[in-house]
């Protein structure tokens, strides 16, 4: 698959919460095939701290207005850098990395996309990538409180939305694994990005209820295109890295405990 490093323009940045944030960025040039799940590797200027690019999920791709959409945590040095910038800045990307979820096979396949915080932000372009497909996904998107839940109404746009909040402000009060349409529909395949403690919470169930499940890891990235090695994840097939191999694993594949 095709890979750019170009500059990109900030054509919009908004917040979505305190510390979430949309960025719009655009090109004149057309853009390479990009697949759900994958990631840029972005480069933060102008900040003597940050050496490295960031990696960051795709959250949405316009081949009609050549945009893609970045969820960004303001989380650190790098990323607080990058929500301070403007429409009209250029913002250097490297994409697009790593491999993709399995998208349907076909239209009757029933999908449970399961995200967390800002690892929501794949599966709005995997689950428009479906709907392409004539497959309606299913959302199930937790936070720890209401404000914390993000891009519902594109979620809803797409299909049928279930929501948890640990304070119980919004949808049901709990974790994602809680949920009551865990024990009252069927679902072929799993799809989950999102903190490791509830993607590992959401393997469990997967494996206990024989679906087939990809996780997207977050491991520490550094090159991204595999050389470095800081990326590691040991697998059922030896070391792999996250950036070349991932960031979509099957769990059957993973050392987990589950």
């Amino acid at each position: 698959m095709k890979k750019i490093c170009e500059d990109f323009q900030v054509r919009s940045i908004e917040p979505l919460s305190t510390r979430h944030w949309l960025m719009r960025l655009g090109t004149e040039n057309p853009l390479p095939e990009m697949l759900p799940g994958q990631f840029v590797q972005v480069r933060i200027d102008n900040s003597p701290s940050t050496f490295l690019r960031r990696p960051i999920s795709i959250n949405m791709v316009d081949y009609h207005t050549n945009e893609i959409w970045l969820l960004i945590a303001a989380i650190g040095e790098g990323t607080r850098h990058l929500v301070q910038l403007k429409p009209g800045d250029l913002v250097n990307c490297l994409l697009p990395l790593g491999n993709s979820f399995t998208l349907p096979a076909s239209p009757d396949d029933q999908f449970l996309l399961i995200g967390g915080g800002v690892g929501t932000a794949p599966l709005l372009f995997l689950g428009k990538k479906m709907v392409e497909m004539g497959v309606k996904p299913n959302f199930l998107l937790g936070a720890r409180t209401a404000a914390e839940l993000l891009e519902t109404d594109l979620f809803r746009q797409l299909g049928d939305l279930y929501l948890t909040t640990e304070d119980g402000s919004a949808g049901e009060q709990g974790f994602v694994t809680n949920h009551s349409i865990l024990a009252t529909k069927h679902f072929d395949r799993i799809a989950t990005c999102g903190p490791k403690p509830m993607m590992v919470s959401v393997a469990r169930y997967a494996k206990a209820n024989g679906i087939e499940c990809e996780v997207s890891l977050e491991n520490e990235m550094a090159c991204g295109l595999g050389a470095c090695l800081c990326c590691v994840e040991n697998t059922t097939e030896g070391h792999v890295c996250v950036c070349q191999e991932g960031p979509v694993l099957n769990i059957k594949k993973l050392l987990w405990p589950l």
